[in-house]
């Protein structure tokens, strides 16, 4: 069996298994947990096969129906999608193991599980695709399980904040369907390797730079829409609070970062050879790369101050974690501009490096607190920090498990917030340093503000919750033991990947280099002797 293909083979069979045993609760249980293992085991065969193994080669395809590339639909397991494979079976095994206990029998019958691993195929199947068409087809498939998560308990509350999620999404979707079937009719390939190779020659492949500029521009909007950066973070806040917490685990530390993997890829590997014939006064360069540049870093630390301040400013732990996901996005988006802007491979290298740690960071982190606010709201009921304190002394364990989680996301050493956080700060730092100008120490200020905006919401929901004297809820309430386990042993990694943060570092230097060397991509997918379309 190809190991391109065994991720999504996994989640495939986690949908099957758990279709086939919904009448018998308790194997569909255990389906859907060893599920959940299998693809992570899964991600794990392939990423050591193709990517870190003695002799792997980099970059391994493979060609569905055995059709050629750019002629069929080809899957690409390269350096980048194996780092973000990475990330989401790590934020997808423990949101399946606590969904179990969490998320009551009777609401687990009603295809939670299926749509579960619906969700995580189609979070698998948009890093893995090598065509820009099926990169719309997946996006619409974590679309339609998403969906279904945030109007899951199906109140009031609930329909409205899948309404709002539902339309702003479709909005997208029908935009990058413009900017694909544009894209077609401009380039005459959607295959990514081929686009790339065409823009780079556009001349001879009589290709108009111009329109595909405006066309990446639309693609910008919509994966800007699907992370949840300002101006497109409106759903956010509400649907995080309306679906089941594990499943806001997952949209937060998996699916999320389908919209920062669309951005590198496209604009990283396809577009960064194309020229474009305009000369811009807040644009270092003439690609459709450096366009990206001032529009991506104003959206990053937008989302950095909103999201600070809306975390500061929430009474429940879900609603602070929602906006803290707004801002810890933007640590993200921030670092990939500053390496969109840079005109030396050095920079570029650490601006990419830098987004790639910090999403591993923020994936681990927040899904440790967002699988951490459901042991809570299972235990008490609710979480809101006005009927919340004690819970430190009511479950050590539980509230070493979230001690945990707040400093990584605050940064403290030697957790791998402190490597992200550090990364993110020294690329901007390193671009201030390449010349004069206010704009890379703004950018500073605001980060440093946005640092010192976790530490004030962290430290908050950390006294309204686990410290001072035990409400009457948390004296009532019985913490459920195996989710307690589930949360130490995120809590495990998370320190683990900052002690052993030197091989974490070579895994996202080698997909910052994937998603910079367009010649390797292109090669790897559709060889220079191959036929182009």
């Amino acid at each position: 069996m190809n190991v391109v293909v065994a991720p999504m083979l996994a989640a495939l069979g986690a949908i099957l298994a758990t279709l086939v045993t919904r009448s018998r609760p308790r194997l569909q249980h255990a389906a859907s947990v060893l599920g959940g293992v299998a693809y992570a085991g899964a991600v794990a065969w392939a990423v050591r096969a193709a990517v870190l193994g003695a002799g792997a080669p980099g970059a391994v395809t493979y060609q569905l129906g055995n059709w050629p590339a750019p002629f069929g639909i080809t899957l690409v397991l390269d350096g980048l999608s194996a780092f973000m494979l990475v990330v989401a079976a790590a934020v997808a095994v423990p949101a399946i193991a606590v969904s179990v206990r969490f998320v009551d029998r009777a609401n687990q019958q009603v295809f939670y599980h299926p749509l579960f691993h619906l969700l995580v195929l189609g979070v698998t199947g948009a890093f893995l695709t090598g065509d820009l068409f099926n990169l719309f087809v997946w996006f619409e498939v974590m679309l339609m399980a998403s969906f279904v998560f945030v109007a899951f308990y199906g109140n009031a509350q609930h329909t409205a904040a899948a309404f709002r999620y539902l339309v702003l999404n479709v909005v997208g979707s029908v935009t990058f369907l413009v900017a694909v079937g544009g894209l077609y009719a401009t380039v005459g390939t959607l295959n990514m390797a081929d686009m790339s190779r065409r823009l780079a020659e556009a001349g001879a492949y009589g290709i108009d730079p111009l329109p595909v500029t405006g066309l990446a521009t639309l693609l910008l909007a919509t994966f800007a829409l699907k992370a949840g950066l300002v101006p497109f973070q409106f759903w956010v806040p509400g649907a995080y609070r309306a679906a089941p917490l594990p499943i806001a685990a997952m949209l937060a530390g998996a699916t999320k970062k389908v919209g920062i993997y669309a951005i590198i890829r496209l604009y990283f590997t396809v577009f960064a050879g194309a020229t474009v014939p305009l000369n811009l006064p807040v644009v270092a360069g003439t690609t459709p790369l450096a366009l990206l540049a001032p529009v991506l870093l104003v959206m990053g630390v937008a989302s950095v101050l909103m999201g600070g301040f809306g975390a500061v400013a929430s009474p429940s732990m879900e609603e602070l974690l929602a906006y803290s996901s707004i801002g810890q996005v933007g640590f993200i988006a921030v670092p990939v501009a500053i390496a969109a802007a840079a005109d030396s491979a050095a920079l570029r290298r650490v601006g990419l490096l830098a987004a790639l740690v910090y999403a591993l960071h923020h994936a681990l982190a927040k899904g440790l607190l967002f699988l951490s606010a459901a042991t809570v709201r299972g235990a008490t009921g609710t979480n809101r920090f006005a009927d919340l304190g004690g819970l430190g002394r009511q479950s050590p364990f539980l509230s070493s498990a979230v001690f945990v989680g707040f400093l990584s996301l605050i940064g403290i050493p030697p957790l791998s917030g402190f490597f992200g956080k550090f990364l993110v700060l020294d690329a901007v730092t390193s671009r201030a340093a390449t010349g004069p100008g206010v704009g890379a120490v703004a950018v500073l200020v605001v980060l440093l503000v946005g640092a010192l905006l976790t530490i004030v919401y962290a430290s908050r929901a950390w006294v309204g919750g686990f410290w001072g004297a035990r409400s009457e809820r948390v004296r009532a309430a019985t913490v459920d033991p195996v989710q307690v386990a589930v949360l130490v042993a995120v809590a495990a990694l998370v320190v683990a990947v900052g002690l052993g943060f030197e091989p974490v570092a070579e895994f996202a230097g080698a997909a910052a280099d994937a998603a910079l060397d367009r010649g390797a991509y292109i090669e790897a997918v559709a060889p220079a002797g191959g036929e182009s379309a």
